[in-house]
């Protein structure tokens, strides 16, 4: 009797403990090119008061821009954006200390990675000037294998400054039943829905459908709402949102919506969307000459409707996250080389500074541990 008393009370302690859990480790990638950032950081960010202090730099990494944890957060991967060399790197990961230990690295079959997501088998790649996504199997000790299946987008679209005159893939994104895989292509204005296999080797991605979007829009950044129900699509050049309803692979259209006042005409340069963990607001950012996030609510039906946008106090808005209590929310700016840390709402969804930055060069990516 005393023996079940005691596996009760530890398991009881061990839930207090988690559900007090206030530090989490908060993992940034950079670009390194401009001189300003040594690398890959891993900062400790107290959820209960929005601190951060820094508690490791992997350095002697070039461009490692965006990075993604593994599902049991023993390794970490990143692209290297460095042209038509680039690569992708897997590192040991010791969610205690924040170090990052380097395994291997590999060709990222195309020029400028720019996106990079990972399962437990598989870790795949957006390479945007190379216009082509790459599989690379995950090996046993973390570590990467040789890329086994390339697929290279070869279309183009109409854009006037000259941006899409050839395939550029910008995202590859799992659908929340792991059965497809979501590629947004911004060079041809097509999203391509791909079937999964994650172990087919080198047949891990089979076509399903192309959805054409507006001529000239530049699909760039998709998120799929909490209940798997809908899809939220970001267009780079003119930062509208496409609401999908889905459901078993297929993408139908609910609506369209602005992201900018009807009087404004700079330079839009969507960046980056998210929604909260609760399912109830979506965020959206534009750098451009607007370097602002807009707030939207998350209708019953899944359409947005419209809240505020706001200054993300930066230039150059490429990333953000919101914290694991969704009390905060966190800006990476590229240009002005720093985090922005807002206070944010969870009733309301509204945004407010909380005066906390970390300053760190050409933050590109923010990724939590959680």
């Amino acid at each position: 009797m005393k023996k079940y008393i005691g596996i009760f009370l530890m398991s009881l302690l061990s839930t207090i403990a988690v559900a007090q859990k206030t530090n989490y480790n908060l993992v940034v990638g950079t670009y390194t090119a401009p001189g300003k950032s040594e690398g890959i950081y891993t900062y400790d960010f107290d959820v209960a008061i929005g601190n951060t202090s820094l508690k490791n730099i992997t350095k002697g990494i070039a461009n490692p821009s965006y990075l993604a944890i593994s599902p049991d957060k023993k390794y970490a991967y990143a692209v290297n954006e460095t042209g038509d060399n680039s690569t992708v790197t897997a590192f040991k990961y010791d969610t205690k200390t924040g170090v990052l230990t380097f395994l291997n690295k590999v060709d990222s079959h195309g020029a400028d990675p720019c996106f990079i997501t990972v399962d437990a088998k598989n870790v795949l790649v957006a390479n945007y000037s190379g216009g082509s996504l790459a599989v690379f199997s995950r090996n046993a000790d973390g570590s990467l294998s040789e890329a086994v299946q390339v697929i290279k987008h070869t279309g183009k679209s109409i854009d006037p400054k000259g941006r899409q005159k050839s395939a550029h893939v910008h995202m590859v994104k799992f659908t929340p039943d792991n059965k497809y895989l979501v590629v947004n292509d911004l060079g041809e204005d097509q999203t391509y829905i791909y079937h999964y296999n994650s172990i087919g080797k080198d047949k891990t991605l089979t076509k399903k459908s192309v959805i054409k979007t507006n001529a000239g829009s530049g699909p760039r950044h998709i998120v799929f709402s909490p209940n798997g129900k809908f899809a939220y699509l970001v267009h780079e050049f003119n930062g509208s949102i496409t609401v999908f309803n889905y459901k078993d692979g297929e993408l139908t259209k609910l609506q369209e919506i602005g992201t900018t006042p009807k009087d404004f005409n700079g330079a839009v340069d969507a960046a980056d969307i998210h929604i909260s963990a609760d399912g109830k607001f979506l965020y959206e950012t534009n750098r451009g000459d607007a370097n602002s996030i807009s707030a939207f609510a998350i209708l019953p039906t899944g359409k947005l409707q419209f809240i505020e946008t706001v200054s993300t106090l930066g230039k150059g808005p490429r990333n953000f996250t919101i914290d694991p209590s969704g009390k905060f929310l966190l800006v990476g700016h590229q240009y002005t080389n720093n985090v922005v840390i807002f206070n944010r709402d969870v009733k309301t969804g509204k945004l407010t500074d909380s005066g906390k930055r970390i300053d760190v060069g050409a933050p590109v990516c923010l990724v939590f541990d959680k």
